[in-house]
């Protein structure tokens, strides 16, 4: 039977799909459904319709699924951020380790048994909610012209009005309310997308969740002359940016742990949210946090009694999400299996928080990392912690490592550039193959894989064992409960492929 658009059909939701949509069959007529999981029996309208699939909305849950829980948020279907809140955190951790399992199999050719017999159990949370140190509000008005702040609805710049999401901290609410008071009250204008008019245009709000430490920066648009413009970086500025400026920075520094009141400048029509240019208007420039070295072999993960110190500004990259992030970089570690005699390079290093916690226990690291100021970042997390064995270098990974490799080979004819241990956690996109081309050229003994999508991952597994490195260990780390994502972390060795667990 062919189905077409507004058509209501009934189902039993029996997969779900990598974007968390729930993937069900009408007399073998295929539908991805949002909002529903797996289990379901669901009433649902098409929205889209092709020849043998189809895209429907979900009108009527008519039979929950036993994976079915209640959601903390109210908003969760119209916001988009949260695609698995319906779903239990069990049942979430589950999908995501049949992700990663299923992409390496599908897209990287590994054998089932293969894989199985290397994954390890995906480490989750115990309190999947407000976990988040880091979110980025925009600041909009309502059909009554009532200045409002939230997230944008999912593939919109629609602002939902919200001001407690379950994933961010919990001083966030507190915060955006009292930014919003101070608007109301002083007749603040928020910015409009269309017109390119209005002044605050989006609330950042950074945590460090274990010193307590709570940093707000305001993104402003507004033109500024050059007179008043500083060269470059974070600078202590008194000048009055927003309407009775005193007024909020008094409100703001009565929360409990405020130590950073900012603003950043942008006055560009873009969907950049930053600008280059950061004013500090109250307290330090930066918030200081800690990372944990963790022993990812016991229960519970204790502390092993090593930690880092980071030192975090407004435009600092940091992970979102501080418990699992030690969680994440200890398993990194731990798969280095370093002695104190290694040279390691750190590729995609960011701010250096993998680099450092290398440095800790190999002979030399090496980091690089294209953004400059983290670079700087990372140099003065460096200083901060007394890391001396850790050099940073800026430029593409795929272009600096490969220069490396041939500038050593110039001269040290008949030799090759060598490093024990190369750890890499590339963006989305993964590593382009000259990088992993070169990576195995210098043939490490290990090759730590950090990775956000276990797609391009499959992928570049699948060239990294045609180059004689084999899969020993793949772990998934739940950075982002409530949504999609996934981290994994893989431990490559080399030596001898066995052919018959991978398939050509």
């Amino acid at each position: 039977m062919e189905y077409k658009k507004n058509d209501r059909v009934t189902l039993t939701i029996e997969d779900m799909g990598s974007d968390g949509e729930g993937i069900g069959k009408v007399d073998g007529f295929t539908l991805f459904i949002k909002d529903a999981v797996i289990g379901d029996q669901v009433e649902a309208k098409i929205i889209k319709s092709k020849k043998h699939y189809a895209y429907a909305r979900l009108e009527k849950v008519l039979q929950p699924s036993p994976f079915r829980v209640e959601p903390k948020c109210a908003y969760h279907r119209q916001c988009g951020g949260c695609q698995l809140q319906a779903l239990s955190y069990s049942e979430q951790l589950h999908f995501k380790e049949q992700k990663i399992r299923n992409n390496l199999i599908r897209i990287g050719g590994f054998d089932a048994e293969y894989i199985d017999e290397r994954m390890q159990p995906i480490v989750g949370m115990e309190e999947p909610f407000h976990y988040r140190n880091k979110a980025q509000y925009p600041i909009g008005t309502d059909r009554d012209g009532n200045v409002i702040t939230g997230f944008y609805a999912g593939r919109t710049h629609t602002i939902i009005a919200n001001t407690d999401c379950a994933l961010g901290a919990s001083e966030n609410q507190q915060i955006l309310e009292t930014i919003l008071s101070y608007m109301r009250k002083n007749k603040v204008t928020a910015y409009d997308e269309v017109t390119g008019k209005g002044l605050v245009r989006h609330v950042l709000i950074r945590k460090g969740f274990t010193s307590g430490q709570l940093m707000v920066c305001l993104v402003i648009n507004k033109k500024m002359t050059k007179m008043s413009y500083p060269t470059a970086g974070v600078q202590k500025n008194t000048n009055e940016f927003l309407p009775n400026q005193g007024e909020l920075l008094a409100a703001l520094a009565k929360i409990q742990g405020m130590t950073s009141v900012s603003v950043s400048i942008n006055a560009e029509k873009t969907n950049v949210i930053m600008g280059t240019m950061i004013h500090n208007l109250w307290g330090e420039s930066t918030i200081e946090d800690t990372i944990h070295v963790r022993d990812m072999q016991k229960e519970n993960y204790p502390y092993t009694g090593d930690a880092l110190t980071f030192k975090i500004s407004p435009l600092s990259f940091y992970q979102v999400n501080p418990v699992q992030t030690e969680k994440l970089y200890s398993l990194a570690l731990e798969y280095a299996g370093l002695t104190g005699e290694e040279t390691v390079w750190d590729l995609y290093c960011g701010i250096g928080t993998i680099s450092l916690f290398l440095a800790q226990k190999a002979k030399k690291v090496y980091g690089v990392e294209i953004v400059p100021e983290a670079i700087a970042d990372a140099k003065n997390n460096a200083k901060i912690n007394g890391i001396e064995n850790a050099e940073f270098f800026v430029g593409k990974s795929e272009e600096v490592l490969p220069e490396y490799y041939e500038k050593y080979a110039k001269e040290h004819p008949g030799e090759h550039a060598h490093a024990d241990v190369i750890v890499v956690d590339p963006p989305r996109k993964g590593c382009e193959e000259n990088l992993l081309r070169t990576m195995a050229d210098m043939q490490p003994d290990r090759i730590v894989y950090v990775s956000c999508d276990s797609a391009t991952l499959a992928r570049d597994l699948k060239i990294l064992q045609e180059l004689g490195y084999e899969v020993k260990k793949v772990r998934g780390v739940d950075q982002f409960p409530m949504t999609c994502h996934v981290e994994t972390v893989v431990l490559l060795s080399k030596g001898e492929v066995d052919s018959k667990k991978i398939r050509v």
